[in-house]
This record gives C-alpha cells, structure tokens and sequence, in this order.
C-alpha cells in the first residue's frame, strides 16, 4: 500500500503548482495507520480523537474505514455532523462542559459523556433520561511528555464513591474511562490502569453498579526521530494480554489521535532569506512555530527535517520562521549544507497538532493543505 512512508514526491513541482508553504496530507496514510491499530487491538471500537487534526478530509479517510469518533468541542461536532456522521458513533470527551455545550451535544444526538468529579456529574441532571456517563479515572504517567492527568480524572481510590454518588443521582452509568498520556514510550501505564479498572468494575459490580464500557483512551505513539512506521503490533501486545482479563459483555473502546494523523501529513517550506549570526549561517523560512511548526512548542515535538535538494558538507545551522517574533526558530544547532534563497526544506510527521494549534500571528496566513491520496493518485508518485 502506498503511503507516506514509502512514497517520494516532486516537491519542487508542487510548490510550483501550489505555492511555499504548503503541507501535504496523504488520505492514504490515515487510512494505513487506522488499519494497523485496527489489527493491533482487535474487538476494540477506535474513535479518532479529532483534536490534533480536525480536518473534514482525514474524518471522510476514517469514515471509509468504519471508524467511531472523539469530540470535545462544539466545532468538532459541527465537523462530524457536516458529513452526516451517526451521532451514535461518537463520543464527548471533555471532562468539565458548560451546559450550552452538553445541549449542543445532544441536539446532535451524542449522548455518551465522560465526567470525573461530583459536581459535573450533577450537570447532567436535567438531561439523566439522556445521556450515559464514563467515569474518568487518573493514573498519572511521569514517562509521557503530556501527563493528561494532571488534569482530569478521579483518583482509582475514590472512584468507587463517585459511581455510587452518581448512581444515586439517578445517572446512567455506563463505564470508565482513562487515558495514560500523550506519546507513551511503553504500554506500561496502560496495562496498569486496565488491571485498575478490572477492579474497579468488579467492585462497583459487587455494588449493585454494572459498567458496560472502558474506554482505554490514546497515546499509541509515532516515531518522530525515525519517521517512519511505529510498530504499532508489538506496542499493543501487552494491552491486547492486559484486555483478557475484562468480562467479556464490557465493551472496549480507546481513542487515537496523533497515532492515525501525525505521519499522514509534511510540510514543504522554502529559504526566503539567510545571514550570518554568532558565527553560524541563518536561514529564515516561509513557515514557523506560530504556524505549522507550532507543535514544537505545545506538544514538546521536533519534526524531522531535512533538505530534498541540497547536499554537501554540513555546519551547525539555524532555521528560522517568517514573523517578527525571535522565539519564532524552528531549530538551533541542526546541521545543515549550506542552503541558499529558494531552497526547499521538508518536515516529516507534521499531521498532529500542528496546523490545528497554528496562529496567525503577525497577520500571516496559516499554511495552505493540499490534499492527495498516495494510494490511489499516481500523480503524486514520482
């Protein structure tokens, strides 16, 4: 199957074509990585996580694929329900919502919350003859670059009492929920909060309380130093072991982000100026962290990078972005050959949270996507 993986493209054609900066993203790429997390963890319902790449193209890839969805937000569900996506497919995240949002979400027909404190679940007691609720548990992850613990999420010790308080709210309880954190680098904590959700669910079972889903959350990681494909088979093996031991009437879900978009989408930008600065030669991009990069500074992400076009002995060099902001420097110290005006850069794995945290700061455009299918467009094939 053709992907971004294995797929060599005219970069210089299409700048030509399309203009600097510009990102690409591969249809083809988002349907290959859903497949193998598909294999991965079989009898587990994926939904994508829309947030790092909420984008209508890469929903339709994943629609084709039979996958469910994770929204958060008001105008991730305005995009499922512009391409008519089942409501019953999808579920909303967010730990703390304002009532507008739950209404909005049930307008839409999404029915299915997460809460992980008393005073949310009791939002949802005018709507209890609605909506179905997954307790969200912490299990802190020091080991992930994003701890989404931090934030959200009932201690495992205290959930027992948060079931029961919700229950005697007159709630529908419908399961647990976790998520481990953001590029994990091993399925340890995942394995650890599966076997602390295994009691939990026989506890709250020998409370007269029968949960019915888990939903094992995200991280499935991406190799960023490496681009290329995760073996994402050998990842889950522990989590597929861990998975037994949960009754087999609960159902499983989780909710891939970056795994599915980071490696579908790279971002092609160009030298529009160069200097020497502190003894090393600079070079200034038509693309920076307020834009596609943006991800450098919010998801603690460098993305490979390298020069198509361009080889020769190489120096300590500095890339630089386009706006008037000094912390706008995509790398410091990367070795590069000299480079000169018009000279095409690429960055690799650039799907995930980066055009979706972009800015237009200095009132500069966010970068234009173009989209193709690897798979299916040889035009894009060299």
């Amino acid at each position: 199957m053709n992907n971004l993986f294995n797929t060599e493209l005219n970069y210089r054609e299409l700048i030509s074509k399309h203009g600097s900066p510009l990102l690409i993203l591969d249809k083809a790429t988002v349907r290959f990585q859903y497949k193998e997390l598909a294999r991965s963890l079989p009898n587990v319902t994926l939904h994508y996580a829309l947030k790092p790449l909420p984008n209508k193209d890469v929903v339709a890839s994943l629609i084709e694929e039979g996958a469910s969805f994770d929204l958060a937000s008001r105008g991730e569900i305005d995009l499922v329900r512009s391409l008519n996506i089942n409501p019953m497919k999808c579920i909303h995240t967010h730990p703390i919502k304002k009532d507008q949002e739950i209404k909005y979400s049930l307008e839409y027909g999404c029915n299915t919350f997460v809460v992980d404190n008393a005073q949310e679940a009791k939002k949802f007691i005018p709507y209890k003859d609605e909506v179905k609720l997954l307790i969200r548990v912490s299990f802190p992850n020091p080991e992930t670059p994003v701890d989404l613990s931090k934030k959200f999420g009932v201690l495992p010790k205290d959930c027992l009492e948060l079931l029961k308080l919700t229950k005697s709210l007159g709630l529908n309880i419908h399961g647990l929920s976790f998520h481990v954190g953001s590029q994990v680098p091993n399925a340890n904590r995942h394995v650890e909060a599966i076997n602390e959700c295994a009691g939990i669910i026989k506890a709250a079972k020998e409370n007269g309380i029968e949960l019915n889903v888990l939903d094992i959350g995200g991280g499935f990681p991406v190799d960023y130093e490496k681009a290329e494909a995760t073996n994402i088979f050998e990842f889950c093996a522990p989590i597929r072991e861990a998975l037994k031991q949960i009754p087999a009437d609960i159902k499983i879900i989780a909710e891939p982000g970056r795994f599915l978009s980071a490696p579908a989408m790279i971002n092609i930008c160009t030298v529009v100026g160069k200097a020497e600065r502190f003894e090393k030669p600079w070079y200034y991009l038509d693309d920076g962290v307020y834009c596609s990069y943006s991800g450098q500074i919010f998801d603690h992400v460098i993305y490979p990078k390298f020069t198509p076009y361009v080889d020769g002995p190489k120096q300590e060099s500095v890339l630089a972005g386009p706006t008037c902001d000094s912390i706008d420097i995509i790398a410091e110290n990367i070795e590069l050959p000299e480079l000169d005006l018009g000279d095409i850069v690429v960055g690799k794995m650039m799907g995930a949270y980066t055009i979706s945290t972009a800015t237009e700061f200095n009132f500069i455009n966010k970068t234009d996507i173009l989209v193709i299918d690897t798979e299916r467009d040889p035009e894009y094939q060299i």
